[in-house]
């Protein structure tokens, strides 16, 4: 392994860390009483936003799902303003006011996770008309599930995107199952990727557990789109390790299918390729930085309760938006 890969790999690994600790420690966080409301956790996805995110340039945008603390970390989040968000405090993304589904950064390129199902793609679309439009160089990406790959938000966004070629990459993140609802159950087909013959589009399966080939496939749909050449729909086949959300127990999961899948858990295939030591010292870095942010978090204000109404509605002047 070269100096250049390993660095390239251990990066890759420091963020699919950040983000499975994230998650185990907002769980522990949530538990103890200062997070209210809903988590979905990312964990075991880690290879696919790693992966996605590594091939994107700055200019590039994407929209994410109910499950979308890994896809906002992976494009650069600083996880203190996350955990603030998660924590109802001011210092949060959303002001304290967005929570776990609604995180958003518009200067990161990270245009919002979304509690609607398949909510995200007809926006990731619509930012990549605006980018073809403008003649830039970047491109819109949407994460979303199996689940939503049977809404009609996905068809109408992927026939728009092939008739006019628009720079979006289409990335379903396929564990197996919508909420509760194995995919066997709610589709005939077993490779979502399929539907893309149906627009004229790219269907490409990977495997959603190697964050190297999730990269490289990426970054193909990458370069054919910013090539002109249209869209292109990425089927990432991975698995979720908890339930849909934090206090599922997931007692619809076979116990021989989460044991298969726990053997290839993301983080400890890449792990492998590395020496113990590097892999230990990443640990322990990110470790540090997320024990900070959470003290960092929990000490900042919550929402003044006059505050309720600010940046809800717009000042407008005779319903144009004062700008």
């Amino acid at each position: 392994m070269t100096q250049a890969t390993r660095e390239g790999a251990l990066d890759l690994l420091e963020r699919m860390i950040l983000i499975r600790r994230f998650e185990e420690k907002a769980a522990r966080q949530r538990a103890g009483g200062l997070i209210p409301g809903f988590l979905h956790p990312y964990i075991g996805q880690e290879a696919v936003a790693a992966g996605v995110c590594a091939a994107l340039g700055p200019r590039d945008v994407l929209t994410s799902t109910h499950r979308g603390h890994g896809h906002m970390l992976a494009r650069g989040a600083d996880p203190a303003r996350m955990y603030a968000e998660l924590f109802g405090r001011t210092a949060g993304y959303n002001r304290g006011k967005g929570g776990s589904l609604h995180m958003i950064d518009v200067e990161l390129g990270f245009l919002g996770a979304n509690g609607i199902v398949a909510g995200g793609i007809p926006l990731a679309t619509g930012a990549a008309l605006q980018l073809k439009r403008r003649g830039s160089d970047g491109l819109a990406v949407t994460f979303f599930g199996d689940g939503a790959s049977n809404e009609g938000a996905f068809h109408e966004s992927l026939n728009l995107a092939a008739l006019w070629k628009l720079p979006v990459l289409f990335v379903c993140e396929n564990n197996l199952y919508g909420e509760f609802t194995r995919q066997d159950r709610h589709q005939v087909i077993t490779d979502v990727a399929d539907r893309a013959a149906s627009y004229g589009m790219p269907g490409v399966v990977v495997d959603g557990n190697d964050v190297d080939a999730v990269r490289d496939a990426t970054a193909e749909a990458a370069a054919r789109a910013r090539a002109g050449d249209g869209p292109t729909l990425i089927e990432a086949k991975t698995y979720r390790h908890r339930g849909h959300f934090e206090g599922d127990m997931a007692r619809y999961r076979p116990k021989d299918e989460v044991a298969h899948w726990m053997a290839r858990d993301p983080i400890d295939l890449l792990a492998a390729t590395l020496p113990e030591e590097d892999v230990t010292a990443v640990r322990d870095a990110v470790e540090k930085r997320l024990d900070d942010a959470i003290a960092w978090a929990a000490e900042q204000e919550h929402p003044r309760p006059e505050d309720a109404l600010d940046h809800v509605y717009v000042d407008s002047l005779g319903g144009a938006a004062l700008r």
